[in-house]
């Protein structure tokens, strides 16, 4: 898969994760490179684009262990219960060294689960992982 279609079937799955939810799950999605442990934005949806790249060392900081341990295949995803504000929440492997960061820099994650509809908002978030798991995203770093 591109960037563009990558970008492309995030937007889909973010819009039914916000359907579902009844509110914005995530407001901010970045594609972001990993590979020898430098990060590259490649792709960024949301309100703070200079801000999120500037920022993202420290804003990764309660998920970066699971980012960085390797033990993760394409389609595994990873949440951060307590991020706050534009602490990252979550990760999903799109492809190698390439993770979909999703974040809502209003709530955290333990916020957002606790209301009910989190579980139907769950589905598309689960679905859009089965689709990289079928169809990595390739490298354009």
């Amino acid at each position: 898969m591109t960037i563009e279609e990558a970008t492309n079937l995030i937007g889909g799955y973010a819009e039914r994760m916000n359907d579902l939810y009844h509110k914005v799950v995530f407001d901010e999605w970045a594609i972001v490179s990993l590979i020898q442990h430098k990060a590259k934005i490649l792709a960024y949806i949301g309100p703070r684009k200079d801000d999120f790249q500037k920022n993202f060392a420290s804003d990764v900081q309660d998920l970066r262990a699971d980012l960085l341990s390797r033990r993760h295949s394409i389609g595994d995803f990873e949440f951060a219960r307590h991020g706050v504000g534009t602490k990252l929440e979550a990760f999903l492997m799109v492809g190698n060294g390439l993770y979909l960061i999703c974040n809502n820099t209003a709530q955290s994650m333990s916020a957002i689960a606790k209301d009910p509809l989190w579980l139907s908002a769950q589905v598309p978030f689960v679905e859009l992982s089965d689709q990289f798991r079928s169809n990595p995203l390739e490298s354009a770093a």
